[in-house]
């Protein structure tokens, strides 16, 4: 039976996460959590049902290795220059602020080392892209402002790992070494990436293009995994960290036509073994070091909830944001990340921190990580209240001051569209080719400047907010456009403009049938579901591919609409 001990750990590991995910997901969490608490259970601090931990472990790393490959391949530096000013500046402002403020919490409040409180700050700088896109995805909030704010930080954030992983040496060198030690470091490191760069320029795409001319998958994974392993073997020889070796790997991939073909091939492995690698992290939390420490537990719980969520908002506000998007942001961002573990990780096994401060940090880091959709929950609780706030003063955005901004006392606009996404600029369009009027309110400081570029009628602001909408004077307009992703903006918006002008013409954008009776119930007739039609527009092309009239498939399509009570906007004409 000994001989099956290796295939009993993982099985139970790999079971135990099944469970975990399973109910993670039914009370809608991200399923990660589920992986930290199961491996709590059958850990040897819960029930100890995993005797081979060192096998556990081994299969975590590599679970380590493949995260960091795929995130090389996932990211590019085109998305850097997608993410605009906040994603970037403020991405960089946010590692550099929390970092300090973590330093100083860590002298002052824990009485570490100086290379232990750099050290602290340096990991809970980051937070977690899985548990963050997870949150916005149940909640329908991707394309939101406040969404596309959140994960372009945390795009800067993941970038910054790869250099983190550099840097972490450099922690425990002695004071008088430090230049030396770091300047060792990055020699290593420019060495192995000048060897890399050579090779994924003149032998990966040679290599690469030779096994997939054989047409074979197997081979084709096989010489991914070789890749990333070897890069990986690579920096441990240079004595740097694996994870770094197997993420420039991944990014140089990245740039190569075999990318997405490497991406669809490599995921479901990475699933698998990053799925190993948190229930790992979880069998490491003891609860009885909770119990024995709640004290300094739930201080360090409280000191990263607030200083991530004091940088995140001010950050957030002074890049012309308004208070509810900030309010949002700094409470999506509190948790520490998953790529704080494999800085924690590199980090006790290199004599940096303690045993004491390694469970400190997981027991934090699970800890923030639960209670991040409370805090998104709670937000949202307070954000149709705030909506009903006066605004006060709005920030100047910037290349638009107030005096510059639509006053919109002057043209009477029959259309008012609030939101300028990807819905609200192809329907702005449309007018604009229409020769029909309209103004835009936008939250979003940079497409603000944008339109103002344009001479397009526009005001800064958050639409949910009843004192800016009635700035524009709802009365005189014909029909007011909803087009927030974010389900609560929505219903705060129709209520406020509502108040304002009871015989407005509303149409907004609805995702769930629960919106959808709320929004009715509130008087708004008009609800437009772009995934919804875009079924409609599908079913339209594939009737007409079976030689239907256009007459008969728009009655079908009219018969769809009623039996789901969800009415087209179009036009008349």
């Amino acid at each position: 039976m000994a001989g099956f001990d290796p295939i009993v750990n993982i099985a139970i590991v790999l079971t135990a996460a099944l469970l975990g995910g399973m109910i993670a997901h039914r009370l809608r969490q991200p399923v990660i959590l589920g992986y930290l608490l199961v491996g709590i259970a059958v850990g040897p601090h819960g029930f100890g049902l995993v005797g081979d931990l060192e096998l556990i472990e081994v299969l975590a790393t590599i679970g380590v290795a493949l995260l960091m490959f795929t995130l090389g391949l996932e990211i590019s530096f085109n998305q850097l220059r997608q993410v605009g000013k906040v994603g970037l500046g403020g991405g960089i402002a946010q590692i550099l602020a929390t970092f300090a403020l973590g330093l100083v919490a860590g002298k002052l409040l824990f009485h570490w080392s100086l290379a232990g409180a750099a050290f602290f700050g340096l990991l809970i700088s980051l937070s977690s892209t899985m548990v963050c896109l997870k949150i916005l995805m149940d909640r329908g909030e991707l394309d939101s402002v406040h969404g596309r704010i959140m994960i372009a930080i945390l795009i800067v954030q993941d970038l910054s790992v790869a250099l983190m992983m550099v840097a972490v040496p450099v922690f425990g060198a002695p004071l008088e070494g430090l230049l030396s030690t770091f300047a060792i470091a990055v020699g290593k490191a420019v060495l192995f990436l000048g060897a890399t760069v050579v090779m994924g320029l003149w032998v990966l795409p040679w290599l690469l293009g030779r096994v997939a001319g054989v047409r074979s998958r197997e081979l084709f994974l096989l010489t991914v995994l070789i890749l990333c392993f070897g890069a990986a073997f690579g920096t441990y020889i240079f004595g740097l960290s694996i994870a770094f070796g197997a993420f420039f790997i991944g990014l140089l991939l990245r740039e190569s036509r075999f990318a997405h073909q490497t991406l669809v091939e490599i995921t479901p492995l990475r699933d698998v073994f990053a799925t190993l690698f948190f229930v790992s992290l979880g069998m490491l939390l003891s609860p009885q070091f909770v119990i024995e420490s709640w004290s300094v537990v739930i201080l360090a719980v409280v000191v990263i909830i607030a200083i991530k969520f004091i940088v995140c908002f001010v950050i957030t506000r002074l890049f012309g944001y308004g208070g509810l998007t900030a309010l949002l942001v700094g409470a999506g961002l509190i948790q520490i990340g998953e790529f704080s573990f494999i800085l924690a990780q590199a980090g006790f096994d290199g004599g940096i921190i303690s045993d004491y401060f390694y469970s400190l940090i997981i027991a934090s880091t699970i800890i923030t990580m639960l209670v991040t959709p409370l805090f998104m929950g709670l937000a949202s609780v307070l954000h149709p209240k705030l909506a009903r706030a006066p605004a006060g003063r709005e920030l100047v955005v910037e290349g638009v001051s107030p005096s510059s901004q639509t006053e919109p006392s002057q043209p009477s606009n029959q259309v008012v569209i609030c939101g300028y996404g990807r819905v609200g600029q192809n329907i702005a369009q449309s007018l604009h080719d229409l020769e029909i009027p309209y103004l835009v309110i936008e939250i979003d400081p940079e497409l603000v400047s944008e339109l103002r570029c344009k001479g397009e009628a526009c005001i800064y602001g958050d639409a949910s907010n009843a004192h800016v909408l009635s700035s524009v004077e709802l009365a005189k307009a014909k029909v007011c456009i909803v087009t927030f992703p974010d389900p609560l903006a929505v219903v705060a918006t129709v209520k406020n403009a509502l108040r304002i002008n009871p015989k407005l013409e509303i149409i907004a954008r609805v995702h769930r049938s629960r919106e959808s009776e709320l929004l009715r119930s509130l008087g708004v007739s008009e609800l437009i579901s772009p995934e919804y039609e875009a079924s409609l527009e599908f079913i339209c092309r594939t009737l007409a591919r079976f030689g239907w009239s256009r007459t008969k498939i728009q009655r079908a399509v009219n018969r769809l609409r009623y039996d789901e009570e969800i009415v087209e906007f179009s036009d008349d004409g």
